[in-house]
């Protein structure tokens, strides 16, 4: 890993907004405060577990729900576990776009991912692949319309970290490469139930793709990098993790009402590439952040600067 110190001050285009300008400020002074108490690389490392807890503030609260809603739901209750989770994530997602938490630009890329994600439910639940054993009246070709939610989370996930981080990619591949990509990632999760599985050799795809880019992020003063790739594995992680909460609070199960009760390893590689599909659709929105790496050499950067930093 690498580290580049900024000089150069360019804002953003999301930084105008008073809860971004707020968030700003929260940071800089927790910055400020931790620097006086701990080591350096302590602070870094709380820095970035803040920020990626606020990032993924969407996808824990849903998790949340999913967890509390298992634990305390009665049958006798007059309105269904899956009714209230649709009620509940539709009152979430109102609440990040009244609270500016996501712009609406951000929330129509996550409103595509809902529905694309809705209609590969749809057909991997009557394939087969999955089922949602619970009774419920929000439900659509038999799949209560929370789980679009859970998808819309990785996209709400990807378009924050990239604000709260202030990222940019390097040596990226155009977007029309990551779009096609993503089209044949979202194709092969239809056509392997009747043709070759092409999982490998997309997840290959997408390894030559983005051999050469490093994802660039700022933790606090300094603006650091992984391989895009590396960034993409860690994540993938985090995402099996969060399917095996909702497998094993029994919110859905695999291979019918009496299958698997944990998410399997093959689960992974697709997540993996369900992480390609949500990334292209969200720098349709974020694609400034593509093609800014000719400056890196330069004593002014692109679009960083101290005024963006957690302190």
């Amino acid at each position: 890993m690498q580290t580049q110190t900024q000089t150069q001050t360019q804002p953003s285009p999301t930084s105008e907004s008073a809860v971004e300008r707020r968030r700003l400020q929260v940071e800089r002074r927790l910055g400020d405060w931790m620097r006086a108490r701990l080591p350096a690389v302590l602070v870094e490392f709380v820095m970035f577990g803040l920020k990626q807890a606020w990032a993924c503030l969407f996808g824990g609260l849903t998790l949340a729900l999913l967890i509390g809603t298992s634990l305390v739901w009665s049958d006798d209750w007059g309105l269904a576990r899956y009714d209230f989770l649709v009620l509940a994530t539709v009152a979430l997602q109102a609440g990040f776009l009244l609270a500016r938490l996501e712009t609406s630009a951000e929330a129509r890329v996550i409103l595509l991912f809902h529905l694309t994600g809705t209609v590969m439910e749809v057909f991997k639940l009557h394939v087969g692949s999955w089922d949602y054993p619970e009774p419920g009246l929000l439900k659509l070709g038999g799949v209560p319309l929370f789980s679009g939610f859970m998808y819309a989370s990785v996209g709400s996930y990807i378009a924050r970290v990239i604000r709260i981080f202030d990222m940019r990619f390097t040596a990226a591949p155009s977007l029309w490469a990551l779009g096609a990509l993503a089209t044949a990632i979202y194709l092969n999760f239809f056509t392997h139930h009747v043709i070759v599985d092409l999982r490998w050799v997309l997840v290959g795809a997408s390894l030559v793709l983005v051999r050469r880019t490093r994802v660039w992020f700022t933790v606090s003063d300094r603006e650091r990098w992984l391989p895009l790739a590396a960034a993409a594995v860690a994540a993938t992680v985090f995402l099996f993790a969060a399917e095996n909460v909702g497998t094993l609070t029994g919110t859905w199960v695999y291979g019918g009402e009496g299958g698997a009760h944990w998410a399997g390893w093959s689960k992974v590689g697709s997540w993996y590439l369900l992480l390609w599909v949500s990334f292209a659709q969200v720098l349709l929105v974020f694609r400034h952040v593509l093609h800014r790496d000719d400056a890196i050499s330069s004593t002014s950067t692109t679009g960083r600067g101290s005024a963006r930093r957690a302190g």
